[in-house]
């Protein structure tokens, strides 16, 4: 999935003091005091992946001989506890929840196993995942992580509150008419944002929408060859672009606000726009989570210089090669990834609630086009429309979009989103912003081998 990286760099990450928010775990697979078979399960928390533990008991009931305990962590520390885990052979857990970046990088460490040979079991069906989704979860042609759900990015707006202000949304707006119509629909006598956009520090949060920004105004992170680029024209127009118009149309706080406080401000009719996941629309969309169901339009991801400018990303789970039972760790993957639990999920909590971006079959399901009339189309066509081999202008020597398929990019990354948070708090300037995160960068490059 990447080239010219060096093979067995660890990921080592300084994860310490980070508190189980679930059921405590001693250790990997083995047996519990009945005699059980233990399945520990490190996951994010996030809404689609806190349905799963809501929905346990199901597999439980199932699976008698099967206990399965979780760790839920916001997503910053997970990736830091699982990484340092991973990274050391700790043996943890029995399933782990990464993404698109994480597989292949740890695929080739043979830190995580290949799920080809569970996966054959004609009733799971694999040849139903989404074929972009399954070839970023993949390693030289093996699937190593099964995707919970599948993303993309897209502009998320109040249709209620354009109407009032008798504004239009393009179907395939610019970043020029979104800070025009950010501009229009900042209210701070009802305190509603124009816009609400990341702003927390870390490579998978502040960088995730950021990036894709960089992208399609002709930015990069790295030529072919590896040199660094981050403090060329095109990348500071971007960055300050987005920096601009989260200080001046964005909703407070916007440096400690990450997805999940972004989709609360929206949910909550605080926002008018929010450019973020495309499996936000699930919780929009769903009246126990958000006072805003039926009064969110969703349009591509804003452009630049490029036709396209969605990323991409997909949660999935995948098994330690530490794991002491994998057998019993794949029952609970194929569980939780299966098209039977998306019918689960539609059932118990709301079709709008159904993974989205995973399951070509998702799509077929009467309840599910119902409930998701206005997000599914939308959402499938922003992960069909991803280029991973060169999202942006430029060619890159990896393949991905809003990240760096290098090891380091890890701490690079949240390096740089550091530097951009503490722009957008107003501690430094853009320029000094991305002066810093040219020499993280440059270092980066010849600390990895990647150039001389």
């Amino acid at each position: 999935m990447f080239t010219n990286a060096p093979r067995g760099v660890p990921l080592v990450a300084a994860a310490t003091g980070l508190a189980l928010v679930a059921t405590g775990c001693s250790g990997a697979g083995g047996a519990g005091a009945d005699g059980d078979r233990i399945v520990t399960v490190a996951t994010v928390s996030n809404p689609q992946m806190e349905d799963i533990e809501a929905l346990a008991s199901e597999f439980n009931d199932a699976h008698p001989d099967i206990t399965v305990e979780f760790v839920v962590l916001p997503e910053n520390q997970l990736r830091d506890r699982v990484t340092q885990d991973i990274a050391t052979q700790g043996g943890q857990y029995d399933v782990v929840t990464i993404g698109t970046y994480e597989v292949p990088i740890w695929a080739e460490n043979q830190w995580i196993l290949s799920l080809d040979e569970y996966a054959a079991d004609p009733d799971y069906e694999i040849d139903d995942i989404i074929p972009t989704v399954r070839s970023a979860l993949s390693h030289e042609d093996q699937m190593y992580g099964a995707p919970f759900y599948g993303e993309s990015s897209f502009l998320m707006y109040r249709e209620d509150l354009f109407e009032e202000a008798g504004l239009d949304m393009p179907e395939r707006p610019t970043w020029e008419e979104v800070e025009e119509l950010a501009a229009e629909l900042d209210d701070p006598d009802t305190g509603t944002a124009g816009i609400c956009l990341r702003g927390v520090p870390g490579w998978g949060e502040l960088l995730a929408p950021l990036n894709s920004v960089i992208l399609t105004y002709g930015g990069q992170w790295y030529d072919e060859d590896w040199n660094a680029h981050l403090d060329s024209p095109e990348v500071e127009e971007a960055v300050t672009t987005y920096v601009d118009l989260v200080r001046d149309h964005g909703q407070s706080g916007a440096p400690n606000a990450g997805f999940t406080e972004c989709l609360t401000t929206m949910a909550q009719g605080d926002a008018a726009m929010l450019y973020d996941s495309t499996v936000a629309a699930g919780s929009l969309e769903d009246p126990d989570s958000s006072s805003v169901v039926g009064d969110i339009g969703y349009v591509a991801a804003p452009t630049m210089e490029t036709e396209h400018a969605g990323w991409l990303w997909a949660w999935a789970l995948s098994i330690p090669s530490t794991s002491t039972d994998p057998e019993a760790a794949w029952e609970f993957v194929s569980w939780a990834t299966s098209k039977e639990y998306h019918q689960l999920v539609g059932e118990e909590l709301g079709w709008e609630r159904v993974p989205p971006g995973a399951r070509v079959s998702t799509y077929d399901i009467p309840e599910y086009q119902e409930a998701a009339e206005a997000f599914a189309g939308p959402t499938y066509d922003a992960i069909d429309n991803v280029d991973v081999e060169q999202p942006g202008v430029h060619p890159q020597p990896w393949t991905g979009v809003q990240y760096v398929s290098i090891p380091e990019f890890q701490d690079l990354g949240t390096l740089v989103s550091q530097e951009i948070s503490a722009a957008i708090a107003g501690q430094q300037t853009v320029e000094e912003a991305l002066a810093k995160s040219q020499e993280y960068a440059d270092q980066t490059a010849v600390s990895g081998g990647y150039r001389d």
